[in-house]
């Protein structure tokens, strides 16, 4: 009783290890043609399954619809980066008060406040590309041959469908097609005599490049993007502060990294114009390069007119005060009125003699000053309320005095010392940021731009028109001129140039070969097909 499913326990184990040894067979390569045919099977049936998978990924990809939903993410995602606030151009405080922590964590764990330089930004440019040569790989052939080899000799069936037409009764070919080929001379335009073997026929067109236009946009974009890409990959952005008298070749990136560039910037002056209400008018530095230690180009630079060298543009990006004194000048002069008063300057550590035995130097300069507990502080680097501390020492006596200005009642001593000393101006140090960059792909964005309006201008603005002229028989077996037209776009001020164009054709033949009826014909007659 227990036979048959013996049996059939047994033929299924001999199937399957008949199974595995077809497959180790077909792994290996060996006699799978001869000992198992089904490897090739296998084999066709695999290759046949990525052909089918490319050709499905090649359609989608080739497809006007992807290509338009790619650049519309393109564009959404780059207004959102000029919407949200980007780092690091934007001062982190700025960022902080604009958005909440929680926001700005998400913001910037998906890269929304770096946009144009996000890995998925780039990868999204990317195949906007790859669907763009696609799409132009795919039609480009058939766009070719049309624009390659244009029809120039319309048959039956053509002449039947085609919207705009009219026919003019003529005395013979010859003379219809003179008349014709006078008409387009008239408007400017060349005409070309068709001989084929039963027929004779007039074909002219105008602005062929048009049907190629949108392969125009199509590089122009490409150059675009292809630009972004390589800014985000290659490019940088960094940030440089300098004094006057002082230069530097490291900058700050955005990353908090430093750059070092083969050459050094020199600041030989900054500063500001401003409104007469006070508010800034400008900023303005002026930089000199120094390359292996020659100076090799200076400029002055404002905001919006960088300094470019080796590809690197430094902007002007902002200016302020260091808080710290650059000069004090002052006017000294003996008390014991035996002497002359005096104009002299003082710098940081600096030690000027007043006479034989009395010397003055600055000691410390604080910008905004306060007094607290018999002490004075400095509250921040803001030159808006600042205090000059001098010391007064005498070689005779080694006594100390401490000169303040203002004079702060408890800790200043101007008045016990044998001079008196007033305050007639001070300059402080001064700043300018420079914002630097490194954008190689920007010529490709530039010649990209160039090109899109080119292309635009062509697509919109240039239209290719096309006329043909074929003496034919028509039903009632007269010799007619058939006219035809066509236009690949602004199709309804294409129908008026025709309209024009049959006029001047009626108007070019002699009056004393047209019927009575046709000679006082207005072009209203003209027969358009399909309306």
């Amino acid at each position: 009783m227990l036979w048959p499913t013996h049996l059939s326990l047994f033929r299924s184990c001999s199937e399957s290890n008949q199974f595995y040894l077809q497959a180790l067979a077909c792994r290996r390569g060996v006699g799978s043609e001869s000992a198992f045919p089904a490897c090739e099977g296998r084999r066709t049936d695999m290759a046949l399954s990525l052909h089918n998978a490319f050709r499905k990924t090649w359609q989608t990809l080739s497809s006007i619809k992807t290509g338009v939903i790619l650049i519309i993410l393109v564009v959404i995602f780059s207004a959102a980066g000029t919407v949200i606030l980007q780092r690091p151009i934007t001062d982190p405080d700025d960022i902080q008060r604009a958005y909440s922590p929680e926001m700005l964590r998400f913001l910037d764990a998906v890269g929304l406040t770096d946009v144009f330089h996000a890995r998925w930004f780039v990868a999204l440019m990317i195949l906007v590309s790859l669907s763009i040569i696609a799409a132009s790989v795919e039609r480009f052939p058939n766009a070719w041959r049309y624009f390659s080899r244009p029809y120039k000799s319309p048959d039956d069936n053509f002449r039947r469908v085609l919207p705009n037409q009219a026919q003019i009764p003529i005395p013979s070919d010859t003379e219809g097609l003179a008349a014709a080929e006078k008409a387009f001379k008239h408007f400017g335009w060349k005409s070309e005599h068709i001989v084929r073997t039963e027929s004779f026929s007039l074909f002219s067109e105008r602005h062929r490049i048009s049907e190629m236009a949108v392969y125009i946009v199509h590089a122009s974009l490409l150059l675009i993007f292809a630009g972004g890409i390589v800014d985000a990959l290659y490019g940088w952005k960094g940030f440089m502060m300098l004094t006057p008298g002082n230069q530097s070749n490291q900058i700050e990136l955005r990353n908090g990294g430093i750059k070092t560039v083969p050459f050094a910037i020199r600041c030989n002056d900054a500063g500001e114009e401003t409104y007469p209400d006070g508010s800034p008018k400008k900023y303005w530095s002026k930089l000199a390069v120094v390359d292996e230690g020659k100076e090799v180009e200076r400029k002055e630079i404002v905001v919006n007119d960088p300094l470019v060298y080796q590809g690197v543009r430094f902007y002007q990006a902002s200016y302020g005060r260091t808080g710290k004194l650059d000069k004090l000048i002052l006017s000294v002069s003996p008390k014991d009125g035996k002497g002359e008063a005096r104009e002299i300057t003082l710098t940081n550590d600096q030690a000027i003699p007043l006479d034989a035995e009395n010397k003055i130097q600055l000691a410390e300069f604080i910008p905004d000053y306060v007094v607290e507990d018999g002490h004075v502080y400095k509250r921040s680097n803001e030159i808006t309320n600042p205090a000059a501390h001098l010391i007064l020492t005498s070689a005779k006596n080694q006594k100390v005095i401490n000169i303040w200005f203002p004079e702060i009642p408890g800790i200043a001593e101007n008045a016990s010392a044998p001079y008196s000393i007033e305050p007639k101006d001070l300059k402080t140090g001064v700043f300018t940021g420079l914002e630097v960059s490194h954008e190689p792909g920007q010529w490709a964005v530039w010649a990209g731009v160039i090109l899109m309006a080119i292309g635009l201008t062509f697509v919109f603005y240039v239209v290719h028109t096309r006329f043909w002229v074929v003496p034919v028989v028509n039903e009632e077996g007269q010799t007619v001129l058939w006219i035809g037209g066509t236009a690949n776009r602004n199709r309804d001020a294409f129908e008026v140039t025709f309209k024009r164009v049959v006029e001047q054709i009626r108007k070019e033949l002699k009056p004393e070969f047209l019927p009575a009826d046709e000679r006082s014909a207005d072009v209203s007659k003209t027969s358009i097909a399909g309306r």
